[in-house]
């Protein structure tokens, strides 16, 4: 999956491992509650027990000057087996307008409606009805598109504009108007060109908290021709590798990710790097396999749907064993994982029993289920980075 010639969207977490969420006793949160205290210092939140941080995708396009308006398009999941609708709430304040929802996997129209709040008459949300019930280990998706009025997030500044917003999102992107060229914004972002001219920014909230972001833009005459390179963060790939004990050099993979590319089958890129044994192939949106075959030497999937156009998407998981005589211990009793990762996200999880004594990369260090995680996200945008993990037995 070359992350700026295959737009993939991301998938959602369905086993225990990728759902994230490891178990947290109830009086651990109590001990931890995070926030602010009166005096506005801060409060420590609970450990953390995630392996992969939110997975919906969100992005909002400013529209014309003067409207006081943007379209946002917004990819959620809903992973609780059985559950048959899947529910977005609208910010309180803002008006949605323009709502529509397809089903991901074929790309139809979905029934919906759009409910207020009985608790809060400011507050609305969107009760999206999915295409099946989620299966047990499928996730059910559903791709949203609705218009957004507030005149306290997006005004004028004589003829510049200005939109200011507090995203909560991890993947996110921003479209500027056509004409309209960046005066500032505050957060590191990837900037591009659309197609269609406009400018784009694309930028992740790795830690799933607000982020406030403002943008500053002015008219331009000037031209911008379309960017050889696409949104970096709608790439949806994450990997989990989850160590088995180190003289084993056994590493149980889990790869969930979206694939766009049209045609009725789709190639698994990520087994060029994934020398994968016993490797079984899950289609998310059914929790049934995939029918594998092998095609000019690589292994390909055939798609149930053919995707035939840009709302469409299949949703993919892979897992497998793979050997890797370079994760072992050394002569020293450090546990070694030295390995080439590919894709935005990836999660090593160690063997019970190690300890984390040095990662070469920016990490979110964890506890998932007993056991030490290093999470890492890469915000460049080349694919592929080496990372280094040591640990010491405890």
């Amino acid at each position: 999956m070359l992350r700026l010639a295959l737009p993939l969207v991301l998938a959602a977490a369905m086993l225990p491992h990728l759902s994230g969420q490891g178990r947290q006793g109830r009086g651990a949160n109590n001990a931890f509650p995070g926030g602010t205290n009166p005096d506005g210092s801060l409060r420590p939140t609970p450990p953390v027990t995630r392996l992969f941080t939110q997975d919906a995708y969100t992005e909002y396009e400013i529209l014309a000057p003067g409207s006081e308006s943007f379209r946002i398009r917004f990819l959620p999941e809903e992973t609780r087996a059985g559950a048959t609708e899947l529910v977005n709430a609208t910010r309180g304040g803002s008006e949605g307008s323009g709502i529509e929802v397809y089903d991901p996997r074929t790309g139809k129209p979905l029934k919906f409606t759009y409910q207020p709040d009985p608790n809060d008459p400011e507050t609305h949300a969107i009760h999206a009805t999915l295409p099946i019930p989620v299966p047990e280990g499928g996730v059910g998706r559903v791709l949203i598109y609705k218009t957004y009025q507030d005149a306290r997030t997006y005004m004028m500044h004589g003829e510049d504009i200005v939109w200011v917003r507090s995203l909560s999102g991890y993947r996110l992107g921003v479209l500027l108007p056509p004409g309209f060229a960046f005066i500032s914004s505050n957060v590191a972002a990837q900037l591009s060109t659309t197609a269609s001219g406009q400018l784009k920014l694309a930028f992740a909230n790795p830690s799933g908290q607000s982020n406030p972001v403002t943008i500053h833009a002015r008219k331009t005459t000037a031209q911008f021709p379309p960017s050889d390179y696409t949104d970096m963060f709608f790439d949806d790939v994450k990997t989990l590798y989850d160590l088995d004990a180190p003289q084993t050099h056994a590493i149980k993979v889990e790869q969930i990710y979206s694939d766009y590319r049209k045609g009725s089958s789709e190639r698994l890129d990520s087994l060029s790097y994934l020398a994968l044994q016993d490797l079984k192939v899950i289609d998310l949106d059914t929790a049934k396999p995939f029918a594998l075959k092998a095609a000019g030497g690589r292994e390909t999937i055939g798609l149930e749907v053919p995707i035939t156009d840009d709302k469409q998407s299949a949703h993919i998981k892979i897992t497998g064993t793979l050997k890797d005589n370079t994760y072992k211990v050394d002569g020293g009793g450090t546990l070694i994982f030295d390995r080439s990762l590919h894709g935005l996200r990836n999660t090593v999880l160690l063997p019970a029993g190690w300890e984390v004594s040095g990662c070469s990369q920016s990490a979110t260090l964890g506890t998932y289920q007993g056991r030490a995680s290093v999470v890492l996200i890469n915000l460049n945008a080349e694919n592929t980075y080496r990372v280094v993990i040591r640990a010491r037995k405890i």
